[in-house]
């Protein structure tokens, strides 16, 4: 077992507690933030009414690379975000760089956020000199305490943050852009384009925030469809709110007003907008703002310590989870620096550092999507695919290196400052504890260097965990499986022969070459075999779709499986063999089959279940999802019985539901619409989630409770 995999399998999971919303809430929290409520003041210093276009072009530079993390993540949903696509793609070394320099790059940002809290806080309450930095610290240490229960605590107060902040900014937009004045605009390039390029640099860090729940992936709930509609939806939203919020503020405000400059630019909008009550509702929306930001900025930072400790780069304290399921150690350090920056930092210098770094490592997540794609891994399994590869991917890379040459020499120093730190670290600490590769050496594999097979291994893990896409044949495919039992004097190679006979009308060839393919594949190492299953698998081309072959051994079989070298390991009591053929065209989708099958086997009970299943339908329904297919018995006096006598075209079930088989009696029958149900005819329906619901709620006669 490679060290990658001993390392993941050992290490407590973080728990799935977020859905679409939380995803959402998370992402706009965390980019609707300083960048609207306190930086426009500090920016149109620098750029004059122009602000509006360097907000513009931070983020035309910031699709390119936010496409390309969300492929990242819906391949790779695990916590550390940043940090674990590098490590994977680029190697450890990249990883180190990329997860110590972020974690820091997300700690600035939240203390930048905190001093916008103490900035608007002071305009009701005299804080005195020090009072916003005392309040930003005491801040920090409640947010942290926040976290320390856990993911679902944090995402449920970020939502409360994110609705009221929405309501309050839709009522500022309304009532402020038919009230622009637009001769606050005259002499728009009045500061120069160089000024406009600058700026775009200091304000690309309110823009990252909405890529920031990809550190914690491993915590939300199918993250295959919630990451992408997720981040999209945010940095979309975000968008439209930054281009009109800064027309409102540029055309509302006397140019006065920035000259300070001003840290509290939309409250002065909000009080020219509707006096007193708007300056008090735009505050209101400010402090929901930062609170949402410096909670998630705490939140996903935190992660980045786990996962680099889970890899060994940190020490083995980092990794270790609460009773809450929250990194404790990890938090600590968080917000701990936090304070630091705090106390030892002025304003613009976090927003500068905090974008500078943000800009390089956006740049690098660019080309891991490049390593990734053509490292030619077949586990690399991303639902959604960064459009027009590889040019947008390389207009990520080179988009965000102009940017940070544009904002001048010191947060260029400063962020290579952060990979000369990150490359200290890896070889000071790092480089004696790990022995894994990311991605990049499949690429330099196929021009004849080396590769790291663990990094396959993981992935095919992480497609495990991940579980199948809505549109897998996975249930069709189970229900119409063949089933064969095995006899008394069986051995796994009669077996191979029988399954082969099975497919070949199936998939037009020889049975004797699908039998020496599935042989040869175990011989050498190819076949998995775990907790008493084994499954053997092709990939065949000319076929349209997977086909599935089970066999049941009661007794059980001895299977000897190869590890590619003169040696061998023989699995004694073998109950399952899944025999799987997929098309060649689809490598992902015969790994998600494979991993789906196992991850069946893993469950408890499973072992039992298989062997003492009385028919091959109930051996095909211990495979099946519970939400995703139902059985029902048409039974006299029960719900089901009033479909009897009625063909199945006429029976109307839910869209998306089908009626997979029919068993009368000992006889199976392949369902049509012509087919008429008879009393006590045992039906299997597939279906999506809600249809099958629906059906349960309306044919069964326990409450859905007993069901799940």
């Amino acid at each position: 077992m490679s060290e990658t995999q001993t390392a993941q399998s050992s290490q407590p999971k973080l728990k799935k507690e977020l859905n679409l919303f939380g995803v959402f809430a998370v992402a706009i929290g965390t980019t609707l933030s300083a960048g609207f409520f306190l930086l426009p003041g500090l920016a149109y210093q620098q750029a004059g009414p122009a602000v509006i276009l360097s907000y513009m072009i931070a983020a035309a530079i910031m699709v390119a690379p936010t496409l390309c993390i969300v492929e990242l993540a819906t391949a790779m949903p695990k916590a550390g975000g940043t940090y674990f696509f590098l490590d994977r793609s680029l190697g450890p070394l990249w990883g180190t760089i990329g997860g110590i320099g972020t974690w820091l790059a997300l700690t600035l940002k939240s203390a930048f956020a905190l001093i916008g809290m103490g900035a608007y806080i002071s305009l009701y309450v005299d804080l005195g000199e020090h009072g916003i930095v005392l309040v930003a610290i005491g801040l920090a240490v409640l947010f942290g305490a926040i976290n320390f229960f856990g993911a679902k605590a944090s995402t449920r107060f970020q939502v409360v943050m994110v609705i009221g902040l929405l309501a309050i900014l839709t009522w500022f937009l309304a009532q402020g852009v038919p009230s622009i004045d637009t001769t606050r605009f005259k002499d728009f390039f009045a500061k120069g384009f160089d000024s406009i390029l600058s700026t775009a640099g200091l304000v690309f860090i309110s823009y990252v925030g909405v890529t920031k729940v990809a550190s914690i992936a491993e915590e939300v709930k199918n993250p295959e469809r919630n990451l992408p509609r997720g981040i999209l939806l945010a940095l979309g939203s975000a968008v439209i709110v930054y281009m009109l919020g800064l027309a409102v503020m540029v055309g509302l405000n006397d140019p006065e007003v920035f000259a300070a400059p001003s840290l509290t630019p939309v409250a002065e909008a909000g009080k020219a907008m509707a006096g007193r009550v708007g300056q008090i509702l735009v505050t209101c929306a400010a402090l929901f703002a930062f609170m949402a930001v410096a909670n998630a900025g705490i939140l996903s930072s935190s992660r980045y310590p786990l996962a680099m400790s889970r890899d060994h780069l940190l020490p083995s304290g980092f990794r270790n989870l609460n009773r809450f399921g929250a990194p404790g150690l990890a938090l600590l350090l968080t917000v701990g620096s936090i304070v630091f920056y705090l106390l030892a930092l002025d304003i613009m210098s976090i927003a500068k550092y905090a974008s500078a770094f943000q800009l390089l490592m956006f740049a690098m997540l660019s080309m891991a999507v490049v390593v990734m794609r053509e490292s030619g891994l077949k586990s690399y399994d991303p639902s959604f695919r960064t459009p027009l590869y590889p040019w947008l991917p390389l207009l990520g890379l080179l988009g965000p290196c102009w940017l940070i040459l544009q904002m001048g020499p010191t947060p260029s120093i400063f962020a290579f400052g952060l990979v000369i730190v990150g490359v200290v670290w890896f070889f000071g600490y790092a480089a004696p504890r790990v022995r894994r590769g990311g991605a990049i050496y499949h690429v330099f594999e196929r021009l004849g260097q080396r590769r790291f097979d663990g990094l396959d291994i993981e992935l095919r893990g992480i497609m495990k965990d991940r579980g199948l896409r809505a549109s897998d044949p996975f249930d069709e495919v189970v229900v119409t499986s063949e089933i064969m039992e095995a006899g008394e004097d069986a051995d796994f190679e009669s077996i191979t022969q029988r399954a082969a006979e099975r497919f070949a009308p199936l998939v037009d060839l020889d049975v004797t070459k699908i039998a020496t393919q599935f042989l040869e594949g175990t011989r050498v190492g190819a076949t998995p075999v775990t907790r008493g299953v084994a499954l053997p698998h092709l990939r065949l081309p000319g076929i349209s779709r997977p086909y599935l072959v089970v066999a049941r051994s009661r007794r059980g079989l001895d299977i000897n499986v190869g590890d590619a070298m003169p040696s061998s390991t023989t699995h004694r009591d073998v109950h399952a063999v899944f025999f799987l053929i997929s098309p060649t065209a689809d490598p992902a989708l015969h790994l998600r089959i494979l991993a789906q099958l196992a991850g069946c086997v893993e469950q408890e009970g499973f072992q039992e279940e298989w062997i003492s299943a009385r028919s091959h339908q109930a051996l095909r329904e211990v495979l099946l999802r519970d939400d995703r297919y139902l059985s029902l018995v048409l039974e006299p006096g029960s719900s089901a019985a009033t479909l009897a006598g009625k063909k199945i075209r006429d029976i109307g079930f839910p869209s998306g539901s089908l009626v997979a088989l029919v068993r009368r009696g000992s006889r199976t029958l392949v369902p049509s619409g012509d087919l008429e149900l008879e009393s006590d005819d045992r039906l299997t329906v597939i279906g999506d989630e809600s249809g099958i619901s629906l059906l349960k709620a309306t044919y069964l006669d326990v409450p859905d409770s007993a069901d799940s």
